[in-house]
């Protein structure tokens, strides 16, 4: 069985079908989601989606591009937090790919918001989604600064350097691979994926983004994570039965999570 460890379930184009995704999971043998919150207006919409349905959970958070949002406190997260099937903080980090006429000096307000979410996983105990894009360098220092590795967490979506998920690793984090490592011209990722420990991977879909080969260009769902684990077993040089036994391990004991009843 397989588990997306990174969707966006409550995103138009997937909110209103969540009867049909969630059949097509189950048809797909995904057993389990984590469904990310992206805004603190969001977050409502996110927990409840987890409460309505036992194989989905929440996260609590604000995405580091959302600049129009209400800006969380530090016990607005752990508020948050602290309500049933929340098992992470995030997504939250620092990207820099879309400063549109900004400096990374102007972008101090993404940094002191990624401070705060790690400070609230610190106090609820929980572990970090963690976006970064064109930013690791600080990512990097700002989780180290704030003793990130007290809780760990998961660098989703990975695109960055082998060193980057090196760092990523010594700081007790898992990481994470998505649709793109079906891409044609993904090498470099997939010699990544080759570095990381199999014990520190996860997959994930990142739907309604980036839909994996055979599907690239389609609205991404939970059910083509599969596609990530098959991506991932190549890279390897194992088979995918392993891949998924040990990404679901892996989802189960970074968030917490007891894995379903057979």
């Amino acid at each position: 069985m397989f588990v997306d460890s990174h969707c966006h379930l409550t995103f138009p184009g997937l909110h209103e079908r969540i009867d049909e995704l969630l059949l097509a999971m189950k048809q797909a043998s995904v057993d389990r989601a984590l469904c990310i919150c992206t805004t603190v207006e969001e977050f409502d919409t996110v927990h409840a989606l987890a409460m309505a349905h036992p194989n989905l959970w929440a996260t609590a958070g604000v995405h580091p591009d959302n600049d129009d949002v209400i800006e969380p406190s530090l016990a607005d997260l752990v508020t948050m937090a602290s309500r049933s099937r929340v098992v992470a903080i995030g997504e939250t980090g620092l990207d820099y790919y879309r400063l549109n006429g900004r400096t990374v000096a102007d972008m101090a307000w993404q940094r002191e918001r990624f401070r705060t979410h790690i400070r609230a996983a610190v106090q609820s105990r929980l572990p970090l989604v963690v976006h970064t894009r064109n930013a690791s360098e600080d990512t990097l220092a700002l989780l180290r600064e704030e003793g990130a590795d007290r809780v760990g967490g998961v660098f989703h979506c990975f695109t960055e350097t082998e060193a980057v998920a090196r760092a990523a690793l010594d700081l007790g984090f898992h990481v994470s691979f998505s649709g793109i490592l079906t891409f044609r011209n993904a090498g470099d990722l997939r010699a990544v994926a080759r570095f990381v420990p199999l014990d520190r991977c996860l997959i994930e879909t990142d739907s309604p983004y980036l839909a994996p080969v055979p599907y690239r260009g389609k609205t991404n769902t939970p059910a083509y994570v599969p596609h990530v684990a098959a991506a991932l077993a190549v890279a390897k040089g194992v088979d995918v039965e392993t891949v998924a036994a040990r990404t679901t391990e892996n989802f189960s004991r970074l968030f917490a999570i007891p894995a379903p009843s057979r």
